[in-house]
């Protein structure tokens, strides 16, 4: 194998396979990256993979003569990252795994193994495929990722689930305290007809949530218009867009039948600018996570005003008011504010909407234009 790229292709498609590099292998050739190199195509792929998570990435490289070799992932990363701009040589003789990487600066001699231990990543043949929008499946993921649970005991819970519908996508979220549900469009073209699905069914997988946000770094800048295929099947999901791919296992388990948790009906319905939210939450989450993480919205009807609240007897107490809309009765309720506030900066829009029945009931948060999302927080019993 003999090649020739620069070292900023190179460093940045590295840089982004090694995320899938186990930190503890439980075989020697999965601490490597696979370099593929594709003399009819002139590119060269890197390839990582820990047996749940795989991604792969090619860049353009001058081919001279291709090949297949897998490479230590930590030090050719450390190398490649440390070498000048301007080009980098990378060859390798037959019949042996002992590669050069040759740069302006100097030459590095790395030990390598053969790529025929390397496992193939999962391919999914028959399953059921969704396009969207790149610009879609990262407002679905932002709207989505941050209400996953952390708790490794409800496995299911750490991932967002996902549910192809005939009309497209549908992300959910929940770690028992919060959901978060968005819903996307499908994108079809003359060679994208709708997913064959029966009226009434829907095809559902829950991906895990470190994957997905391996997906939305794979992404990067090109989230706008460009479409991304979604292939899933039972057990494993692939997600491809152009030159890249990622892969990752599916999480096994029920996930919670969500939408049976969101009131259909609302007596108070309340209209705020949500930056103007969000900062006064900020300012005054310092006093409130000294305490309890509890804040105390008031809803005045009569006066179109919101109090925020915060009473901590051994460290202080914090209030401000904003002018807001109110629809309905004047209602006092309680939050976690790390809730509340982590859902305003997911929440894309000028303006929200919250709706509530009681202080002990769902609270529903809407953009007010925009991606149809669903934020729902469960409100904090509030004791005298």
């Amino acid at each position: 194998m003999k090649l020739v790229c620069t070292q900023g292709d190179f460093n940045a498609h590295l840089s982004l396979a090694t995320h899938a590099v186990p930190s503890r292998p439980t075989h020697p050739v999965l601490a490597n990256v696979r370099l593929t190199a594709d003399a009819d195509k002139q590119r060269l792929q890197l390839t990582a993979f820990d047996l749940s998570l795989g991604i792969r990435v090619s860049l353009p490289a001058q081919i001279e003569t291709g090949g297949d070799i897998a490479l230590p992932a930590k030090l050719l990363n450390d190398i490649v990252s440390r070498l000048p701009d301007g080009e980098i040589t990378v060859e390798n003789e037959p019949d042996t795994t002992q590669t050069t990487l040759t740069s302006a600066s100097g030459r590095y001699q790395v030990q390598g193994m053969s790529s025929e231990e390397f496992p193939e990543l999962p391919a999914i043949e028959n399953g059921k495929v969704v396009r969207l929008s790149t610009e879609a499946l990262i407002e679905g993921l932002r709207g989505t990722l941050f209400a996953t649970s952390s708790d490794e005991t409800k496995q299911v819970l750490t991932g967002v689930h996902l549910m192809m519908k005939a009309d497209g996508l549908e992300f959910a979220a929940t770690d028992g305290h919060r959901l978060a549900v968005v819903e996307a469009v499908n994108l079809e073209d003359e060679e994208t007809p709708k997913p064959e699905l029966e009226e009434g069914e829907a095809f559902e997988v829950t991906v895990p949530a470190q994957a997905l946000r391996e997906l939305e770094r794979i992404i990067g800048k090109r989230a706008g218009t460009d479409l991304i295929a979604l292939h899933f099947d039972e057990g494993q999901a692939v997600f491809e867009i152009e030159d890249r791919r990622l892969t990752s296992r599916t999480l096994e388990g029920s996930y919670p039948a969500y939408r049976q948790l969101i009131p259909r009906q609302f007596e108070n319905q309340v209209n705020v600018e949500r930056r103007q939210l969000l900062g006064a939450l900020e300012r005054i989450a310092a006093i409130a996570d000294r305490k309890n993480n509890i804040v105390k919205f008031s809803f005045d009807a009569e006066a179109q005003q919101l109090a925020l609240s915060v009473d901590a007897a051994d460290v202080g107490s914090a209030y401000e008011v904003l002018p807001v809309q109110v629809s309905g009765d004047s209602i006092e309720i309680a939050f976690n504010v790390k809730y509340v506030m982590e859902s305003l900066r997911n929440l894309q829009s000028t303006e929200i909407q919250m709706q509530l029945n009681t202080p002990v009931s769902p609270v529903i948060l809407t953009p007010l234009g925009g991606t149809k999302m669903t934020h729902l927080v469960m409100p904090v019993q509030i004791r005298d």
